[in-house]
């Protein structure tokens, strides 16, 4: 049986590189692609595929709040580049989950068991695991930091922008920049509020300091905060600061 497949990976060349595995393997029908949360959700609960290939970290909803959105149970693996997350996924019943970057191989052996069960094995329900889930994580209202030898809390309110590079993340607030080991886009995950918007691959910013968006060139636009940094938006960033406007 082949069956309908979403990738749902903000990385292009991660969802490339899934889709010529499950092509050459002549395992996936209809092979459909959402690069952020949202468009995932939409997706999904539009095409109902049979499988949905999950990125744990994407920006507009992370893997777990999109299953709080879907309207139909489907089969799920995670895909992440983050082995800690593993347990999670089997702790709320996915099938499987795949740890980037992954080979042909270890993507034989999780269709395998994806292709049991589609068959009609048994699977856990995910869905109400993940919502259970959602429900038992207290809203985030502060992060911790390091500051020389002390660690010290910012509140949300007060966190301006975050910009990443490799493995650290600066955190701005209107006063002071704290260096902090962690990726921008677990940064992004942890925050998990409306209030905050990834406009480029290295920065993330609260919507509630932006003063102004102003047109950069044709196809983007920048940033002005009330600190007066001017943060110009990547393309996808840009299409989602002019989605904004009402």
């Amino acid at each position: 049986m082949k069956g309908a497949v979403l990738i749902a990976d903000d990385e292009p060349l991660a969802r490339r590189t899934l889709r010529e595995h499950l092509l050459e393997l002549g395992w996936a029908g209809q092979i459909h692609e959402a690069r952020d949360g949202k468009s995932a959700i939409a997706l999904a609960n539009l095409e109902r595929p049979d499988l949905i290939f999950l990125d744990v970290v994407m920006p507009g909803a992370t893997g777990l709040q999109v299953l709080e959105h879907l309207q139909y149970e489907p089969k799920v693996i995670f895909t992440t580049a983050y082995d800690q997350y593993a347990v999670t996924a089997f702790e709320l019943g996915a099938l499987d989950y795949l740890l980037k970057p992954f080979g042909r191989e270890r993507l034989e052996r999780v269709l395998a068991r994806a292709q049991a069960v589609l068959n009609g094995g048994a699977t856990a329900p995910l869905l109400s695991r993940a919502r259970e889930s959602l429900q038992r994580t207290p809203a985030l209202s502060r992060i911790f930091v390091r500051d020389g030898s002390r660690i010290v809390p910012i509140s949300l309110a007060n966190l301006e922008r975050a910009q990443g590079a490799d493995d650290y993340v600066t955190v701005c607030t209107a006063t002071k920049e704290y260096l902090a080991s962690i990726r921008l886009s677990e940064l992004e995950t942890h925050l998990g509020s409306a209030n905050f918007l990834r406009i480029h691959r290295s920065h993330l910013i609260n919507l509630d300091y932006v003063t102004a968006i102003e047109p950069y060139d044709a196809s983007r636009v920048q940033v002005v905060l009330k600190s007066g940094v001017r943060i110009v938006a990547s393309r996808t960033g840009s299409k989602r600061l002019r989605e904004l406007a009402l």
